[in-house]
């Protein structure tokens, strides 16, 4: 439950963003559109839809269905259609989310008066340079990590310290309560969908399917312990998707010649992602590059469950701060399996989260747009 109260001033948001299927920025958009909403303010999202468009208007905001996001030059014949739409919406802030919205976005707002308010998030470590630096062209540039603002501060020299402000994601503990377990009607549907996944330790690898997200380690993980004797299972949630089906085909590959095909499962992305982590005996986070966050860590230790994961980018940032044990040096193949078969044998306990919660990203996020508005 939200402790969001009405504010004073009332506010029309526009949220620019690639598209709204899924990942980090995605439901980090839904979840600011939402907390506009309950404040009363008028919460708009521009962006090529998504399976998430239907949730967004659900919960009371607006979208827009254009695409921002494609590398392509068509995306500039579409600077004028946005432009058009912001006249119409007459937002007090525009809020882009990823690069090439934010500058369709910057380029839309040149001439508009009044000019909305130019706000941007930054959610990952993009490599510096020209483009990138769009998105800390904002009046306010929010980072989702200390890891995060560090690293625009490092490569940005001339970026005024005082802009960035870190307002990490959140998890609603509503959602992952802490010892949920599901119920036996539901492990029933699951094992029965996926068999090969039953009788043994689980192991869930929650990411979409790109190279970034550590499939292939977490295929090695689990080849290693079956050297070892070590029965385990291996869920690859949500790498299937739309687009992905080389990757997908190339991890099969990998499953089959390391002779664990009778033990992964592949799936696309699911809404009972809380039940699947309260389930798991492990779940993993083993990007093979930092990453700015790492919001699936904070989702699986507030319903108790343990984390093992690399210790760089923001993902070390959260087990270094939550869950010390949980932590392996990045791309150490032979600390990662000693690892998860001593968490396997026997997991550190894990306390209730005092932190991280969704509310706290909710409120001072709107709390910098009062900011942003009223100097």
């Amino acid at each position: 439950m939200s402790s969001i109260a009405v504010p004073a001033k009332l506010l029309t948001v526009v949220q620019l963003i690639p598209a709204l299927h899924s990942g980090g920025a995605e439901r980090s958009a839904l979840e600011i559109a939402r907390a506009l909403v309950q404040a009363g303010h008028r919460s708009v999202v521009i962006s090529a839809g998504g399976r998430l468009a239907a949730q967004l208007q659900a919960e009371g905001s607006e979208h827009v269905t254009l695409d921002l996001g494609r590398k392509s030059l068509l995306t500039l014949t579409r600077l004028g259609p946005l432009r058009r739409v912001l006249r119409e919406l007459k937002p007090d802030i525009v809020h882009a989310r990823s690069r090439l919205p934010a500058w369709m976005g910057w380029w839309a707002l040149k001439g508009m008066t009044p000019r909305p308010h130019f706000v941007t998030t930054v959610h990952g470590l993009n490599s510096p340079g020209r483009y990138s630096a769009i998105l800390l062209r904002g009046e306010r540039v929010i980072a989702v990590s200390q890891t995060m603002r560090d690293y625009v501060l490092s490569h940005y020299r001339w970026l005024e310290p005082a802009k960035v402000r870190v307002i990490p994601r959140g998890i609603d503990p509503v959602a992952f309560p802490y010892g949920h377990r599901p119920d036996d009607a539901w492990q029933k549907t699951f094992f029965g969908e996926y068999p090969a996944l039953a009788g043994a330790p689980l192991l869930t690898l929650p990411a979409r399917g790109t190279r970034l997200k550590g499939h292939h380690d977490a295929i090695e993980l689990l080849a290693d312990l079956k050297r070892r004797g070590i029965e385990a299972r291996l869920l690859l949630l949500g790498v299937i998707e739309p687009g992905r089906e080389t990757y997908v085909a190339e991890l099969r590959d990998l499953i089959r010649l390391r002779g664990v095909t009778s033990q992964v499962a592949l799936t696309p992305p699911r809404h009972d992602i809380r039940d699947i982590y309260a389930i798991s005996a492990l779940v993993l986070q083993l990007s093979n590059k930092p990453e700015s966050f790492g919001r699936t860590v904070i989702e699986a230790l507030s319903l108790c469950r343990p984390v093992l994961g690399y210790a760089h980018g923001g993902v070390g940032e959260l087990l270094a701060e939550l869950y010390p044990a949980g932590r392996v040096p990045p791309g150490d193949r032979e600390r990662l399996v000693e690892r998860a078969a001593e968490l396997l044998r026997v997991a550190p306990p894990i306390s209730p989260l005092q932190s991280y919660r969704l509310t706290d990203m909710q409120d001072a996020t709107l709390a910098l747009y009062d900011e942003v508005t009223s100097g």
